[in-house]
């Protein structure tokens, strides 16, 4: 790759159109504050406006003195930052197809996004707040069946219901083996059937029960290892609306340098971000095991 053809606001554009490609649990979050953001450090304040009391009125009588707007502030702080850094060897460029560069930053991307998703799929299962409705718990995890796996989403989408949460945009993002269970229940599989073959590319694998479906191998879960066996269990099954989270990246740098030791062109890049759940409300979770 010769430098002189090396844009770096283009070559960044690219690596964040691979990274949207490539996102579950980010593209259902809120990117509101994105615009704000230029380092890492940054701190980005949203206010939320408190509940306003509705008051009954009396013809004829005065009323009563304005209640005082209650704005109580959260911070997004931008508090994570990783980067990547790969060089393509001059004989291997020279040989190769010439969009090895432009392949390689693809899989920058891919790598990139899956840390960032483990990232928020954590942060939301901790922030996520449960009214109860049957959902499982660490100390006694729900173990799905082919016919009670959609009647669980039912159980996450009637937690959210109790809890205001608007039923338009809502999802839930499930691991590869709950979605198996579903696609042995015919109330998932006759659900849209054209609409679910459409929409595999991006993670989202059908409807049911109200939600978006998606699926992706990054649901929280706890490993453990014993003798030699690793067991995976209490994975966290979460739904909600992007309202709940809110998420913000940027890339910073993308250079194109020759390291200098090698015959080589290499390219590093810096990615911040941060999340914050601001209405945990807005969030739900089952904890379920692995038949």
């Amino acid at each position: 790759m010769a430098f002189a053809t090396f844009i770096p606001t283009i070559w960044s554009a690219r690596l964040l159109a691979h990274l949207d490609k490539a996102h579950v649990y980010a593209n259902l979050v809120n990117r509101d504050y994105e615009g704000e953001i230029k380092n890492f450090g940054d701190k980005v304040k949203i206010n939320q406006i408190g509940d306003i009391t509705i008051k009954n009125y009396t013809k004829n009588t005065d009323i009563a003195a304005p209640d005082a707007v209650d704005g109580s502030g959260q911070e997004l702080e931008i508090d994570q930052a990783k980067y990547f850094n790969f060089a393509v060897d001059d004989v291997d460029n020279a040989q190769s197809n010439p969009k090895v560069m432009d392949d390689a930053m693809q899989r920058a991307a891919y790598g990139m996004n899956d840390v960032t998703d483990g990232f928020l799929a954590g942060l939301m299962a901790v922030g996520a707040i449960n009214n109860g409705n049957n959902l499982g718990s660490d100390a006694t995890p729900l173990v799905p069946t082919a016919t009670t796996a959609y009647d669980m989403l039912v159980d996450l989408a009637t937690d959210l219901t109790e809890k205001n949460v608007p039923m338009a945009g809502r999802w839930v993002v499930v691991p590869a083996w709950f979605h198996g269970l579903l696609l042995k229940d015919q109330r998932f599989v006759g659900n849209g059937t054209d609409y679910n073959k459409a929409l595999i590319e991006g993670g989202e694998v059908g409807v049911a029960a109200g939600f978006a479906v998606n699926i992706s191998n990054n649901v929280p879960a706890t490993t453990t290892t014993s003798e030699g066996v690793t067991t995976v269990s209490k994975y966290k099954i979460i739904a909600g609306t992007r309202a709940a989270t809110s998420y913000a990246e940027q890339i910073l740098k993308t250079e194109a340098y020759r390291p200098e030791k090698r015959f080589s062109d290499a390219i590093k890049g810096l990615h911040v971000y941060g999340a914050k759940v601001v209405q945990g409300k807005s969030l739900s979770v089952l904890t379920a095991n692995r038949a």
